[in-house]
């Protein structure tokens, strides 16, 4: 476990051995997430891929593309003028 003070304006330093941990290098964008009893601080990279995994068990089979099915529908529609 790691520990870190909070300093003026509320700046938290995250120590060295995390930063390496989890790759955060300078101009990286952390989000907190507020969990009511606790705080989370994560990557922005990580809570994309989060989303991503959780987006993913929906998946409804095959892709498609919805440019092609715009394209489709304007056709058709240019079909029926």
């Amino acid at each position: 476990m790691a520990e870190a003070i909070v300093s003026e304006g509320g700046r938290v330093v995250i120590p060295a051995e995390l930063r390496a941990r989890h790759g955060i290098r300078v101009g990286d964008r952390l989000v907190w997430i507020d969990e009511g009893d606790r705080l989370v601080l994560t990557t922005l990279r990580a809570s994309i891929r989060s989303a991503q995994r959780i987006f993913a068990t929906y998946d409804s089979g095959p892709k498609k593309s919805l440019a092609d099915e715009l394209i489709r529908e304007r056709r058709d529609a240019a079909a029926r003028e």
